[in-house]
């Protein structure tokens, strides 16, 4: 392994070690003095990737263990108050609402309806500090960053986007120095950014503040390095 690559990947397992919380401080980064120039890479947000499975993930292989047989059983139920619950007939909702549009449109579609709920800690809401919770759970509760994304995810997914083309991505927001979760979809070999804080749907190429640490779907995770890791 050249020498670059050998130091790229050992920071980026450094990278995936120690609790993730959306909104906690960013953690410290590698000096220059010890590091060699790293250029951009061809992965998202212009990183370098290393793919790995999805062992010591334990947050998202619960959520994968429960979700996709949830929101197939509220899009299933009789679309009526008496029969569904508040949570079902907001899924039932989003997804009537994506069909048959353009698949830009459906990113916009979904990434604007679920922005509208309530930001919440997951120590408030849950009682731990690191939680990630299921598209029901958020449904009824709301949640932080990365509970957003894998509720856009599995809408995505109901409305036919490919596990492929589609990653929760955990970065550092170098701007707010805090840690953050994004969705990450692919359109035409191009990834789009779906975030919290936003209703725009942009290319990952736009968020240059945005340093990924690690992604996920359904399959696979994958570590990132980039410049701005360094920075």
């Amino acid at each position: 392994m050249p020498k670059l690559r050998c130091f790229l990947f050992i920071l980026a397992i450094s990278l995936l070690v120690g609790p993730w919380g959306c909104g906690s401080k960013a953690s410290a980064k590698p000096t220059d003095s010890i590091a060699p120039a790293i250029k951009p890479g061809k992965g998202l947000f212009r990183s370098h990737e290393f793919r790995s499975t999805l062992r010591a993930l334990p947050n998202w292989t619960r959520v994968l263990a429960s979700a996709e047989k949830q929101t197939d059983t509220f899009y299933a139920c009789n679309a009526s108050a008496e029969v569904c619950s508040s949570s079902a007939l907001s899924w039932q909702k989003v997804i009537k609402q994506g069909q048959g549009l353009a698949p830009m449109a459906q990113l916009k579609s979904v990434n604007t309806y679920f922005n509208r709920w309530p930001y919440g800690l997951d120590i408030d809401i849950y009682g731990v500090s690191d939680y990630w919770a299921t598209p029901g759970e958020f449904l009824k509760l709301s949640g932080d960053c990365e509970d957003y994304s894998i509720t856009k995810y599995y809408a995505l997914r109901k409305l036919g986007f490919s596990v492929d083309d589609m990653r929760i991505v955990l970065l550092k927001d170098t701007i707010r120095n805090i840690s953050h979760a994004v969705l990450a979809v692919k359109i035409d070999d191009e990834s789009y950014i779906l975030d919290n804080v936003s209703d725009l749907v942009l290319s990952h190429l736009k968020y240059e503040h945005y340093v990924p640490q690690y992604s996920v779907n359904e399959f696979y995770r994958w570590a990132h390095v980039s410049p701005g890791a360094l920075r």
